[in-house]
């Protein structure tokens, strides 16, 4: 699943979607009918790249970009101070 930069296509988040709401509704049958102190804990959504809880930000394809416009600006300040840009 994903491509290479570490995200999904819309295929995939809406299969993880749908994945989710079974699972969702799977918990609650099993649950029906039982007191609410006594039913199980309900299931967590699935795990999405870019979602949550930072996981993905230090993603090597992340880190490689940061590090590229980190680059890229040092270099545009430096030609600044040169006076090849106005």
């Amino acid at each position: 699943m994903g491509n290479t930069d570490g995200l999904w296509r819309l295929q995939e988040h809406l299969l993880a979607l749908t994945i989710d709401e079974l699972r969702i509704a799977n918990w609650q049958r099993q649950n029906e009918g039982v007191k609410e102190s006594k039913q199980t804990k309900p299931p967590k959504p699935m795990a999405r790249p870019g979602v949550g809880r930072g996981r993905d930000k230090n993603s090597p394809e992340r880190i490689a970009k940061r590090k590229a416009a980190l680059a890229r600006a040092a270099e545009r300040r430096s030609a600044l101070a040169r006076g090849e840009i106005r």
